[in-house]
């Protein structure tokens, strides 16, 4: 086990190759895993049984202990983001890992996007074959307080048959589902966005629901690991809002020409995420 103080997290994720915490595989008792657990939390895998096409519905329920958090997928400048990785002999592949809506934690220098409360993260599978299916898949996430932990566990479940009723993994996979950003809409969206010739900044213009005062949260992720949050000058009227976010260190040489970023907006209880085209 390797255990990083706050301020030295960014060591974190250089070291953590070299020494992991990692729980044996845990076995399916019907479609969810048994409880994996370390000092900040304990996590689970759900699944629900593959339907005719061979779509597969599951989540990684995260839970941490009070006053401890767990990361979004672009953690901020020194967490670990969540990863799921399903074994190929399972027959089975992850075609996209969703996240509900994070909050936002400062600490002196150290800003973090994450969960401090339980979370689910929903997962779309695909089946290669029909019929019963057996997952081994290992979790990898970072869990966090005065001390920052990696957390990997390996899980197994066997899924049945699809027409037996499962409403206990049926509620969380539902609940979990309700918990994401909602996609844009003509009251809540980006009308329009640019970047500086420079790339250190980007304007955009939001259509925000209601006529609140409050600026919304806004957090844009550009390249994989870079996730940009420093609003300059924002200024909201009405349902309009008109801000820049500050864009730090970009890869080198970084052509920003064809790419697609991300933004998710935060407004008072409603979340929007949406992605930005480049042209």
């Amino acid at each position: 086990m390797m255990i990083i103080s706050a301020a030295s997290r960014r060591f974190l994720i250089a070291a953590i190759s070299a020494v992991t915490a990692v729980v044996p595989f845990h076995q399916a008792h019907a479609e969810m895993s048994a409880w994996a657990e370390n000092e900040g939390g304990r996590m689970r895998l759900v699944a629900l049984p593959a339907d005719a096409s061979g779509k597969i519905r599951a989540a990684l329920q995260i839970e941490p202990k009070p006053g401890w958090i767990t990361y979004w997928r672009e953690p901020g400048n020194s967490g670990i983001p969540p990863e799921v990785t399903i074994a190929p002999e399972s027959g089975v592949t992850l075609e996209a890992m969703a996240y509900p809506v994070p909050k936002h934690f400062f600490n002196g220098s150290i800003e973090d996007i994450a969960y401090d409360a339980p979370v689910t993260l929903p997962l779309s599978l695909r089946a290669a074959g029909k019929g019963p299916v057996d997952i081994n898949a290992a979790a990898f996430i970072g869990i966090c307080k005065d001390i920052c932990i990696p957390f990997q566990a390996n899980f197994s479940l066997k899924l049945g048959a699809a027409m037996q009723s499962r409403p206990e993994e049926d509620a969380i996979l539902q609940a979990a589902d309700a918990r994401l950003p909602k996609p844009p809409s003509a009251n809540f969206g980006v009308t329009a966005h640019a970047m500086s010739p420079d790339m250190k900044l980007l304007s955009l213009t939001l259509a925000l629901p209601g006529d609140g005062t409050d600026a919304p949260d806004i957090i844009v992720t550009g390249p994989s690991g870079h996730a940009f949050t420093k609003q300059i000058g924002g200024r909201r009227d009405g349902a309009t809002f008109k801000t820049e976010i500050a864009i730090g260190k970009l890869p080198q040489n970084y052509d920003i020409s064809g790419k697609r970023w991300g933004v998710l907006v935060i407004d008072g209880n409603r979340a929007m995420e949406t992605t930005l085209v480049f042209e």
